[in-house]
C-alpha cells in the first residue's frame, strides 16, 4: 500500500474511529482508486470513515490505533505519505519518518450492509440527541437506562432516554418515510452523531442499528427497547402551569443553589404572578430569588435537584419554557412555549424537601 493524504484529514478519520472503538482495537487502512478508508470492528460495532487521498499502490493493512492517532495529531495539515515498508507502516514527511508495526492480517467476513430505512437532517438530529442522551444513565445495571430509544414512523423520528429521575423525548421530522424501533447505547450514538454531516441515513437489521453519511458509517448491536416509553410516565394530572424565561430561571437556580444543602435541592414556590426559588444551608445561610412568570392553576411548591433542573432548562436556552406541574411526587413536564423544528418534552421528577 502506498498513498498520500492530507495529515489533518487522515487524523480526523483515525481519531473518530478510535473514539468509537474499544481500546486496543486495530484499525484497518485500505487504499484504492477512491481514496483511503479507515475502518475497525469488534463483535458489536463496525465503523468506517473515508479520507481523500491519492493512491499510488492499492492495498490494505492493519495497525494499532493509539500510536497512529497520536502521531497524526501532531503532523498538522501537510501531506503525509503512508506506505508499507516490510513489517512497518511508514508515515513519511519531507523531514521526518514514523513507522508503526503492521499487525497480522485477519481474514474477516465482510460486514453485511444494513438496509437503510429512512433519512434525517444530521445537524437537527445531533442537536436533539445531545439533549436527550444527557438524561441517559452513564452506568446502570439495567442497560435500558444507558440507551436512547430511536423510533421512526408517521414521518417523524422520536428519541427517548431516561435515568429514572428524568426523561427527555424529542420529535423531529424525517426526510423520508420509514419504520424503526431500537435502543442504542447513548454514549456511542452521541459520538457517532457528532461525526455525522449533512443528510444522515438510518439503518436497521436484526439486532443492529446504523448511521451513515457522506464519508462515514457506524453500525452497532442494539439493546432491548421495549420498556423505555414516554407512556409509562403519568402526565394527565397537571394543576399548575408556569411560563417564564428559561435562561432567567437557570441563572437564578445557579445563584440560589450555592446555598443548598448537600443534596442540592431547591424549592420552587409558585405564586400568582411569580415564582420564588429558595434554599438554605445551615453553615452558609439561605438564599431566595423571585422571578416574574405567567401562572395559571393552583399554587404549589415542588422541590427539584438543582443540577437536574439546570440540565432540563439548558435544553430550552434562549426560549420561554412552560412548566406543567403535577401534584405530589409526579413528574413536572417542561416544553418550549413555541415549538420549533424539534418538539422536545422533558420530564423531571421532584424531590422530597427536608
Amino acid at each position: 500500500m502506498d498513498v498520500t493524504a492530507p495529515a489533518h484529514r487522515l487524523s480526523a478519520a483515525v481519531s473518530a474511529a478510535s473514539r468509537l472503538l474499544p481500546a486496543r482495537t486495530a484499525l484497518r487502512l485500505r487504499a484504492d482508486a477512491a481514496g483511503l478508508t479507515v475502518a475497525g470492528r469488534d463483535p458489536d460495532l463496525t465503523v468506517r470513515f473515508d479520507c481523500p487521498a491519492t493512491t499510488h499502490t492499492d492495498g490494505e493493512v492493519a495497525v494499532p490505533a493509539a500510536p497512529l492517532a497520536e502521531t497524526l495529531k501532531m503532523l498538522g495539515a501537510e501531506p503525509v505519505r503512508v506506505v508499507v515498508e516490510g513489517s512497518r507502516l511508514a508515515l513519511r514527511l519531507d523531514q521526518a519518518r514514523f513507522a508503526l508495526p503492521v499487525l497480522p492480517s485477519v481474514v474477516e467476513s465482510p460486514a453485511s450492509e444494513l438496509p437503510q430505512v429512512s433519512e434525517v437532517d444530521g445537524h437537527v438530529f445531533a442537536s436533539a440527541l445531545r439533549i436527550v442522551a444527557g438524561t441517559a444513565a452513564k452506568d446502570d445495571p439495567l442497560p435500558l437506562f444507558t440507551g436512547v430509544r430511536v423510533q421512526a414512523g408517521d414521518g417523524e423520528l422520536t428519541l427517548t432516554a431516561s435515568d429514572r429521575y428524568r426523561m427527555a423525548v424529542a420529535r423531529l421530522p424525517l426526510r423520508s418515510p420509514g419504520a424503526l424501533d431500537v435502543l442504542v447505547p447513548a454514549a456511542l450514538l452521541t459520538e457517532a452523531a457528532r461525526q455525522a454531516r449533512g443528510v444522515v441515513g438510518l439503518h436497521s437489521g436484526p439486532g443492529r442499528f446504523g448511521l451513515s453519511w457522506a464519508g462515514g458509517l457506524v453500525g452497532t448491536a442494539v439493546l432491548d427497547a421495549g420498556f423505555l416509553s414516554e407512556e409509562a410516565i403519568p402526565s394527565g394530572a397537571v394543576d399548575t402551569i408556569v411560563t417564564l424565561d428559561a435562561d432567567a430561571l437557570a441563572a437564578a437556580v445557579r445563584r440560589v443553589g450555592v446555598y443548598a444543602e448537600d443534596r442540592r435541592v431547591l424549592t420552587l414556590e409558585v405564586g400568582d404572578t411569580q415564582v420564588r426559588l429558595a434554599s438554605a444551608r445551615q453553615d452558609t445561610g439561605e438564599a431566595e430569588e423571585t422571578l416574574k412568570a405567567d401562572v395559571s392553576g393552583g399554587r404549589t411548591s415542588p422541590s427539584f435537584q438543582a443540577r437536574y433542573l439546570l440540565d432540563a432548562l439548558g435544553a430550552f436556552t434562549g426560549e420561554r419554557v412552560v412548566l406543567s406541574i403535577q401534584p405530589g411526587m409526579r413528574a413536572c413536564v417542561l416544553r418550549a412555549a413555541e415549538t420549533g423544528e424539534v418538539a422536545l418534552t422533558y420530564y423531571l421528577m421532584p424531590m422530597l424537601a427536608r
